[in-house]
């Protein structure tokens, strides 16, 4: 029995039952898991998440670890000030609760990760006469309103992961505004090292000690402080004793779940990071 961080994963289903070692991985220790299908369009349209959601829940029965899904982002966006697109935002966010509730199956304790409204536009425009974060906070709070109180509703747990994020803390008091459980934060490692690399961002671990207990999830992934790469742990330039460390200093330790851009870089990311020490 180890104390260090136990790894999840982020998948396709497909890619859970056709790579070779993948639903071993997942399953003997009971890893945290992160469906990925329900991101792509159409997907939290018509009827086409059901299905998706019965096949996952059948993929998942007996999982011993928490399970979760990556929320809808393409095309949306959670601070948008146009009425009829916050409509549809709304609808796609409410349909991927309902999915994961449907996979869930009555167990409690899932995830759904949602994309921060910060951009770069935005950190390099604060403190400006063109800074909108006042907006940005009011049109969230009210696009996301009826999501995290269906979360909160069903002990699920929205996540609001950064990615242009230039202000490490900014997402942090966002999420604090909705003054719930059902909304916390994520890190996502490669985002945090490219606004770091390209943006003048702090380092990934500040993401991590910004966030404090606020934080629930991490997306693990290598990069080189440049573009989103999803690469292989230990690939890319990310500074991982730092990070880790500074996950180590939280209370609670957040789902940690590598989320690769080519999912057979998952099982060595993890063989990885187990022979630094850091994780398992």
């Amino acid at each position: 029995m180890t104390d260090l961080p136990l790894l999840g994963a982020a998948l396709y289903l497909q890619e859970l039952s056709d790579l070779p070692g993948m639903t071993d991985f997942v399953r003997d220790a009971g890893r945290d898991i992160e469906i990925r299908d329900f991101t792509g369009i159409g997907a939290l349209s018509g009827n086409a998440w059901p299905d998706i959601a019965d096949r996952a829940r059948a993929a998942l029965r007996g999982h011993a670890g928490r399970i979760g899904i990556h929320g809808p982002f393409w095309g949306i966006a959670v601070d948008t000030p146009d009425l009829d697109v916050r409509r549809i935002t709304q609808d796609r966010l409410d349909a991927g609760l309902s999915a994961l509730i449907r996979v869930l199956d009555g167990r409690g304790g899932g995830h759904m990760v949602v994309h921060s409204p910060y951009t770069t536009w935005h950190g390099f425009n604060r403190w400006t006469n063109q800074c909108d974060a006042a907006g940005i906070l009011e049109r969230t709070l009210a696009t996301l309103g009826p999501a995290v109180r269906k979360a909160e509703e069903n002990g699920i747990e929205i996540v609001l992961e950064n990615c242009e994020d230039r202000d490490p803390a900014e997402r942090v008091a966002l999420a604090a505004a909705f003054g719930s459980p059902a909304l916390r934060v994520s890190v996502d490692t490669g985002h945090a090292h490219y606004a770091h690399g390209s943006t003048g961002a702090p380092p990934v671990d500040a993401f991590i000690r910004a966030a404090g207990p606020a934080l629930a999830h991490v997306h693990l992934q290598d990069a080189d402080g440049v573009a989103d790469r999803h690469w292989r742990i230990g690939q890319g330039n990310i500074l991982w004793p730092g990070v880790f460390a500074a996950i180590a200093g939280l209370p609670v330790r957040p789902r940690l779940i590598l989320e690769m851009a080519d999912a057979r870089d998952v099982i060595p990311s993890a063989r990885w990071l187990e022979g630094q020490g850091l994780a398992a």
